[in-house]
């Protein structure tokens, strides 16, 4: 499991909303993983909006492709289009068209986009 939580550790190095960590429960990390009712390893847990009480533990599969689902569907901010936090330069172009476009207008890109999810 080591090497799928290093590679995502790198996937999200430079991100604004997810940190990715690890602590060694065996050593100078005791008291933390005392804390936060962590018992047996490895175990992951992951803290939502701020919250940093005990954390949620993670029960999902362990390999990278698993980690990286869950972060991006769980955990990671992706672009508010009220305030364009964590979107990219295409996608605040995007928001800025269609602000000056009708409701109608809206709606139908709004449906043809819910098509294509499938």
């Amino acid at each position: 499991m080591k090497p799928a939580w290093d590679q995502l550790g790198d996937e999200y190095a430079g991100s604004s909303s997810v940190l990715i960590g690890d602590v060694d429960c065996t050593a100078e990390g005791k008291d933390l993983c005392t804390e936060h009712g962590i018992q047996g390893y490895p175990t992951i847990k992951y803290f939502k909006d701020g919250n940093m009480d005990e954390g949620e533990k993670y029960n999902g599969g362990r390999d990278f492709d698993s980690l990286k689902k869950f972060t991006q569907e769980t955990l990671e901010i992706m672009c508010d289009v009220e305030t364009t936090d964590n979107c990219s330069d295409k996608e605040k172009g995007y928001i800025g068209k269609m602000k000056s476009k009708g409701a109608e207008d809206i709606a139908k890109q709004f449906e043809r986009l819910n098509k294509m999810k499938g």
